[in-house]
């Protein structure tokens, strides 16, 4: 069970770094947005190592 926890978890991690790239990427970044999915992508980090 907790295996696919941290699967999950892990695949939401992947998820908000893809939209990261895909913000970054555009001409204008959304400064706001990005800041919010970095903030997203940290808790998700912090949850993934400790349920180590």
């Amino acid at each position: 069970m907790q295996t696919a926890h941290i699967s999950a978890l892990e695949a939401k991690h992947a998820t908000i770094d893809q939209r990261i790239a895909a913000e970054s990427q555009r001409p204008v970044p959304d400064t706001i947005v990005l800041a919010d999915l970095k903030k997203q992508k940290l808790r998700l980090k912090e949850e993934i190592t400790s349920s180590h």
